[in-house]
């Protein structure tokens, strides 16, 4: 309390010898080594190795680190070691899907060379004929006894090859031997010299007559097999094609054509008369030659030439995304053909690798275990004798804080004591302002002893003031504003003023008269530029008795303009205009580094690896 009997109260930042917080007791504390402390350390005895002790400190100093870099090491040995069986398995595993590759190429590769013996057999045979008749055809076919049903080939057919100004006398003489020959289809435009129809074709099934008749020459991919074929010799298989016999019209498909010539002359020049030829449904092509034991386990598609989406003939896809691929290329009747051979790798690890994995991160958690065990002990002394040693000094600081406090609420009181004698008109006068005044500092000493001295909002603060009006009055006290906090030592300067003011309204005031209206709001101030933020509360009273212009100054009005605004360092305006008093103050808004006595048990409690 300074000379003019006005209370300072400067919450543990005193002039005289200041409170030291929990945070800066412990600068002086002396770190405390177990193996120093030892009761078993006898001096005499001869030091430790220097590995073991120097190993044994390591883990004293870092008892999170070392238990975790012992465990992310066996754990990366055990990855390593995972990922070598893993890449072994996936070398075996490629290594069969290469295997089952070349097992389907050489099956189709045995099914072309097949038909192309085949076909060369009937170029020979056709090529000594001086006609190819129907009876002749149709002998030559049952002698070759062909089982189309597990090859994927439709069977065989003959192609004369004629002069476009030969058509009507070929159509004439074919049909006097078929007489339902069709028409030459797609029927030829006037610029083509040679065309080459599908005259015979066996097995005679419906779907198979559907090709009699088709000009071989309108297709390109068929005719540029045709033309290799003739340059060659040999059997040519041609590229991606559509059967006439599809009645789709989307199925792949391709053939092989074989040329039929005939010495001419004396020269050895030869004519061509012809083509033997195999059409082959590229599906049916393929499953006669995957090996049932692979199927549903492996994929496998068939390209012409290039990977890629446009030459694919066929694909026995798996379920998923194929995680490897094995390429194999077949040659057909010299035209090359890539085979490709896909999994999925459905099993994410072997079991050699899961057995590997679970042991591996088994025994990273028994040794990361074990080393945390052998450093609990020690730390758990050394912690122990730093807390026993901040208990102490916590004691300290809390004996002098408590006795800082005392004194500064006996301040209070004398104060409020000396200022409501001078006041008092009398004995009870005295009696009745002190004790309210001393219960609104004690009411004000409960809310901050509920908030354990921290910050207390300033809706707290008035409804605990003015518990007792409200009760009473009800809806006569309306409180609105933000959520704002206020230090201790501001909360109970705030009680004091809002005490008075309430006093007043119900004695003099609104409060005193029915239909009175006491409104308190109060907001965060808007100066940017002050160096502690405040907030604004105003009281406002409306429908209470006319305030007298002519009154005495009373103990109210002194408390709240010199006591309140000297320890709240904010000015007060009280207007007493006739329709009701309003009050306006400055509470500071302090942050709590600003008035933190100590921290919280939780926050002082030693940290245990």
């Amino acid at each position: 309390m300074d000379d003019s009997g006005t209370m300072r109260y400067q919450f543990g930042s005193g002039t005289g010898s200041r409170v030291p917080l929990c945070a800066t007791a412990r600068q002086d504390f002396r770190i405390i080594d177990p193996l120093v402390i030892s009761p078993d350390l006898d001096p005499a005895a001869p030091p430790p190795p220097t590995s073991s002790g120097r190993a044994r400190r390591w883990l004293v100093m870092y008892p999170r680190a070392v238990p975790l870099v012992i465990f992310f090491a066996l754990v990366a040995i055990t990855a390593l070691s995972v990922f070598a069986i893993e890449s072994n398995a996936r070398a075996r595993e490629r290594a069969v899907m290469r295997e089952y590759a070349q097992g389907v190429a050489a099956a189709l590769d045995r099914s072309g060379s097949g038909f192309s013996s085949y076909l060369r057999a009937g170029a020979a045979l056709f090529a000594s004929l001086d006609e190819v008749s129907p009876a002749t055809f149709d002998n030559f076919v049952r002698a070759l006894k062909l089982n189309t049903e597990y090859s994927g080939a439709e069977g065989i057919g003959w192609i004369p090859v004629i002069e476009a100004r030969d058509l009507d006398s070929f159509l004439r003489s074919t049909r006097a031997r078929q007489p339902d020959f069709p028409d030459i289809f797609p029927a030829p435009s006037s610029g083509t010299s040679r065309i080459a129809p599908v005259t015979m074709f066996a097995p005679a099934t419906p779907l198979n007559r559907r090709a009699l008749g088709y000009d071989m020459y309108s297709d390109a991919a068929r005719a540029a097999a045709m033309a290799e074929a003739e340059v060659t010799l040999r059997p040519a298989a041609s590229g991606r094609i559509v059967l006439r016999q599809e009645t789709s019209g989307t199925a792949p498909a391709f053939a092989i054509y074989m040329p039929v010539f005939r010495l001419a002359g004396s020269q050895d020049e030869r004519r061509l008369l012809g083509f033997v030829y195999t059409p082959f449904r590229a599906r049916e092509f393929l499953d006669a030659a995957i090996d049932r034991e692979g199927q549903g386990r492996f994929g496998v598609r068939l390209y012409d030439g290039e990977v890629s989406t446009g030459h694919l003939l066929v694909a026995h896809s798996i379920a998923g995304d194929a995680k490897q691929t094995v390429e194999q290329e077949v040659t057909i009747a010299d035209r090359k053909l890539m085979l490709v051979i896909e999994t999925a790798d459905a099993q994410v690890l072997s079991p050699l690798s899961m057995v590997t994995l679970m042991f591996g991160l088994a025994l990273a958690s028994l040794l990361m275990l074990l080393a945390r065990l052998l450093t609990q002990q020690a730390f758990e002394d050394q912690a122990r004798l730093a807390f026993f040693e901040e208990q102490h000094s916590i004691r300290n600081s809390l004996t002098r804080e408590l006795n800082h406090r005392v004194k500064n609420t006996l301040a209070n009181v004398l104060s409020i004591l000396s200022l409501t004698r001078r006041r008092a008109s009398g004995l009870d006068d005295f009696a009745d302002s002190l004790e309210g005044r001393i219960r609104a500092l004690s009411a004000t000493h409960d809310l901050l002893t509920v908030t354990d001295w921290g910050t207390t909002p300033i809706r707290a603060v008035i409804e605990a003031e003015l518990q007792h009006f409200r009760e009473a009055l009800g809806d006569a006290i309306l409180l609105e504003g933000d959520d704002l906090e206020l230090a201790p030592n501001d909360a109970l300067s705030f009680g004091l003023a809002v005490h008075e003011l309430a006093t007043n309204a119900a004695k003099y005031g609104a409060l005193s008269v029915p239909g009175g209206k006491v409104t308190i709001r109060w907001r965060r101030g808007d100066d940017a530029q002050a160096e502690t933020s405040w907030a604004e509360v105003e009281w406002q009273e409306t429908g209470g008795p006319p305030v007298a212009q002519q009154r005495r100054r009373g103990f109210g009005t002194e408390l709240i303009e010199k006591v309140v605004a000297h320890e709240l360092r904010q000015p007060v305006t009280l207007d007493f205009a006739i329709t009701g008093v309003r009050c306006v103050l400055r509470v500071p808004v302090r942050r709590p580094a600003d008035f933190r006595i100590r921290e919280k048990d939780a926050d002082r409690r030693v940290v245990k690896p």
